[in-house]
């Protein structure tokens, strides 16, 4: 048992995810903290965290180079409700002191690598495409094609295919404008740079992509088949966006230095997810199983938790993975995966998931909190 992440990575380890089993404990977020500052000490320079990659640039504008408020930031850069987390107040803090006066280089980075929808409702895509629209120059009424931005948010339109505004002839207009807006920007992607800058090319690339994503979840959403086949479509595509999104942030970071991913344990196993969802039980591949299926190399380090006075969680009985865990752990560490069985004496309240051999499988080490 550890407490120092080096003992559990390499100096090769570029890409370092660490998993929770429940958004709901905020301990979690207080450990990542604190590894946090271990690895910038070892040369890591960027953040990633289970929030709206295009809201991220907010938080990433402030910690960088101190634009906007706290306040304001924790409000509009982070998404899911992340900004009311204690532990990301005092994150996105130190990352702003830590960068003050450090030459740009030397910066750590604040991204976010996730898409704009929750599970059950996904935005309208039509400021993401407007702001493309507008860099280009073009001349292309959006807002008449994506009409009143409500259809596109409120929840039928994910859950109900036939309230869907996904698969109509303006969504495929969307569609096609959007792929052939992205097309320009590369091709021409010289003479916007030089007239700009990368840095306002790349973000105007990452809010058009995020537009085509929504383009893509509402599709689904409008999809007429059995339910469990259209959540697990909806919960797929999302993990499959995370995925690509990791991808495009590591090759953004790959000269500066390595990247640490915080997010939920179920984004990154490496064998088939599950979960059950709108009374059925839903399967998936998440982001960490696409990520190692392409290659990309990606120490994980999966959360758990013992005793939970937030979760209403009593001690593990002995021989489950957390209470073998807990057995070798004082406060928290970092422990090497053993035998063990999942814990029974808990439903899944407040998104929590217990340890199972599935969530262990290709795990570099756990962060166990023996109680909390």
């Amino acid at each position: 048992m550890s407490q120092d992440i080096m003992d559990v990575i390499t100096a090769a380890d570029e890409l370092v995810a660490i998993g929770e089993p429940t958004h709901a404990e905020p301990a979690f977020g207080l450990i990542r903290n604190e590894l946090v500052g271990r690895l910038a000490e070892h040369g890591f320079r960027s953040v990633a965290l289970e929030v709206d990659r295009v809201a991220a640039l907010i938080v990433n504008d402030y910690v960088q180079d101190g634009v906007g408020t706290l306040d304001a930031v924790l409000r509009e850069g982070f998404s899911h409700g992340w900004g009311e987390f204690d532990a990301n107040r005092r994150l996105v803090s130190w990352m702003r002191e830590y960068n003050r006066g450090r030459p740009p280089e030397g910066r750590l980075a604040f991204h976010g690598f996730d898409t704009p929808m929750e599970t059950m409702s996904a935005p309208s895509p039509r400021s993401y495409l407007e702001h493309a629209r507008d860099y280009l120059g073009l001349d292309t009424d959006i807002a008449a094609l994506t009409g009143d931005d409500e259809r596109w948010s409120r929840t039928e339109a994910v859950m109900d295919p036939e309230a869907s505004p996904g698969a109509t002839a303006e969504a495929d207009r969307l569609r096609v404008l959007a792929d052939d807006m992205l097309t320009t920007l590369h091709a021409r992607a010289p003479e916007l740079i030089a007239a700009s800058s990368r840095e306002t090319w790349s973000r105007a690339r990452t809010r058009l992509t995020a537009g085509l994503d929504l383009l893509r979840y509402h599709a689904q959403a409008a999809r007429r088949v059995e339910p469990a086949a259209r959540l697990a479509g909806l919960t797929a595509t999302r993990d499959a966006l995370m995925a690509r999104n990791l991808v495009e942030i590591r090759a953004a970071e790959a000269r500066r230095g390595g990247t640490l991913v915080f997010t939920h344990n179920l984004h990154l196993r490496r064998t088939v997810s599950t979960m059950a969802m709108g009374g059925t039980e839903v399967s998936w591949y998440s982001a960490g199983a696409i990520l190692d299926a392409l290659g990309e190399r990606c120490t994980v380090i999966m959360g758990s938790i013992g005793r939970s006075a937030a979760l209403g969680l009593g001690e593990p009985d002995p021989d489950t993975f957390e209470g073998r865990l807990s057995g070798q752990v004082t406060g928290w560490g970092l422990v090497r995966p053993g035998p063990g069985r999942p814990r029974t004496d808990t439903a899944r309240q407040r998104g929590y998931f217990p340890l199972d051999q599935a969530t262990l499988d290709g795990a570099a080490a756990v962060l166990h909190i023996a109680g909390a």
